[in-house]
Formats: structure tokens, sequence, C-alpha cells
């Protein structure tokens, strides 16, 4: 398991690549396989741990990112014989050595950073084993062996009961997550926000966010760690994820949903394969239009949100899925396909 060294895995705060190979290493450990996790050194696994590096280059600024890498990545293809399978969980850097080896590598697809590394995937789209994370992020010019929902793990999370009389934005403040968004639709309901995220702009966070902040009617938290972020989702009425971009997924979403808290999203990416809508909450077109799925939060039954949300996105699901399709890459190894 070729995991992403920007943060340890599992990550304390925010870091939802590494949060995705720690569930899924530790459902595959649990299940009897033998996994060696290519992480930094302050990760945690109940398999073997291999580190080249102490600590994530987000988190350590001793830490050079490049050498990081390099050296990360090369530790894992020099080891390639003693794996059945490699699943990359980290970006497309390994895809140039996946020739190097008859040990298949199956990269799941977080998120393409740029257009500019897309000729990376095309390039090695004949021999790659490609995971999307929904089929909103398939690429039609790319081959994929399955789309694979993350999955989370149910019992890290609490049906709330929603009674902390506030909404929720839960995510990095950025412009492609709505943050200013949520806090006009926040205004419009007259429903204090609570924001809750690492800030990835800092421009936007001064200029569109912090104004707007009076620890009344909006309030900033800061990061949360997993177990303040339990009891702020089940708190919540809604969650408002009111994005502008298309998201590969959104952890946050079904998080909130585990939780039975609806979720008031854009149409936008994965959106529509994560919200059924009256069930785990509403598809909302504009800003008067989430207005109204906020007044209408009230009529979705928690707990109904939070078994369709384990239904369909738990850990063991997920496991269940990269389980089969490992096994199947394998076997269409061993008879030369």
């Amino acid at each position: 398991m070729l995991a992403s060294i920007a943060h340890s895995v599992p990550p304390r705060g925010y870091g939802p690549w590494e949060q995705v190979a720690s569930t899924l290493a530790e459902g595959l450990v649990a299940r009897g396989h033998d996994v060696t996790l290519f992480a930094s050194a302050d990760s945690t696994t109940s398999g073997r741990l291999h580190a080249v590096t102490p600590a994530g280059y987000e988190e350590d600024t001793s830490v050079d990112a490049k050498v990081a890498e390099a050296l990360h990545i090369a530790a894992v293809f020099e080891r390639a014989g003693q794996f059945d399978v490699i699943s990359n969980q980290f970006d497309f850097l390994p895809l140039a050595f996946s020739r190097l080896t008859p040990t298949p590598v199956v990269t799941t697809i977080h998120g393409f950073s740029s257009e500019r590394i897309v000729p990376v995937y095309r390039a090695y789209d004949d021999v790659a084993h490609y995971v999307a994370i929904s089929d909103a992020h398939r690429r039609p010019d790319l081959t994929y062996a399955a789309t694979i929902h993350h999955g989370i793990d149910a019992g890290a999370f609490a049906l709330g009961a929603g009674d902390g009389g506030y909404l929720l934005f839960l995510g990095r403040i950025h412009p492609d997550k709505g943050t200013a968004t949520a806090i006009e639709v926040a205004r419009r309901a007259g429903v204090p926000l609570v924001i809750a995220g690492v800030v990835h702009d800092a421009g936007y966070h001064r200029r569109e966010v912090l104004p707007h902040v009076d620890g009344d009617l909006v309030r900033y938290v800061g990061p949360v760690g997993p177990r303040e972020r339990d009891d702020l989702l089940g708190g919540a009425t809604a969650l408002l994820h009111l994005i502008d971009f298309e998201e590969p997924f959104g952890l946050s979403v079904v998080e909130s949903m585990m939780t039975g808290t609806p979720v008031v999203a854009y149409p936008r990416g994965s959106m529509p394969e994560l919200v059924l809508p009256g069930v785990s909450g509403f598809l909302a077109r504009d800003v008067p239009d989430a207005v109204d799925a906020v007044g209408r939060v009230g009529t979705i039954d928690r707990a109904g949100c939070r078994a369709h949300a384990v239904a369909r996105f738990s850990s063991d699901r997920m496991v269940d899925e990269y389980e089969r399709l490992f096994a199947r890459v394998v076997d269409d190894r061993r008879r030369g396909l």
C-alpha cells in the first residue's frame, strides 16, 4: 500500500487521501492479508510499516517534499517482487515505474490537480489498473478497472440528535468548497453557521470569510480532529456543501450522513452519486434553492439517513470491492492476460 506522505496515516487532522489508505490497509489486514504500508514514520498500522521520512512534509518543514517522495516511491518498487499487487494511493508519479515490474499496480485516482498531469495517466493507460472514486470523475480518454466509492468506519461516527441549532461547513477554506456561499445561505436561512477546516486559500479566507465571523451567527473553529468532527457533525442541523467545482468524491459528505446529519449540496461532480434527495439530504440549484432546502431538512429521518450511509459507504463495502479487484488483477496476471 503506497500512501501519500503529505500527512501521517491515518491523518491527525486534514488528509483525505491518507485516511482512505489507512482505512483500506486496516480493513485488508483484518481479513488476514499481509499488508505493508509505505507511509511516514509517524504513521500507525496493524500491518507492516515502511518509512523513509519521519513525518509528512505538510507537517514537518524540515522534510523536502520532492526528495522524500522520490525515496518513498523508490522504496516500494525496489521491493515490488515481494508483493502480489501494489495499491497506489499516492498520485501519478508511481506510474512512471509501473512498466519496470511485473507486479500489477492498481492506482486509485483521487483527483487531477491539473490537466498537465493527465498525459502521464494516458501514457500508462495500457498497463495501469485505474480506480475511479466516482463515476463523475471518470475521463473518457482513460481505461478504468472499476469505480469504487470511498468507505469510512461507521463505528467512528455516532448518530447525532442534530440539536445544536447550527448549520455546519466542514472542509478546506477555499473558493472551490463554497465557504462564502455557505455563509450567505446560513444568513438568508437565519440559522447560525459553524465553519471548521484548514485554510487552503489565505486571501479568500481573509476577504470572504473572516469579515463575517462574529462568534455568534458565524463561528470559525479551525481544523478539527476525529472526536471534535463527530460531535460537530452530530449536533448540526445540516451540512452545507455548496461546492464550486466538479468534486471527485467528498468524504465530509459521507461523514455527515453517518451521523444522521443531512447534506445540502450543489449537484456538481459526485454529489448526485452520494446524496439521495429526501433520504440523506437535498441537491440545490442555487442559493435560494439551498435556503429552501435548509428549511426542509427537518423532514429527513436522521436514523434513516445514517442507515443509508452505512449501507452505501461503509469501510467494509469499500474493502470488499478492492479485495475483489485485487484478486481479479492478480489472477489475470497469473494467466498472462
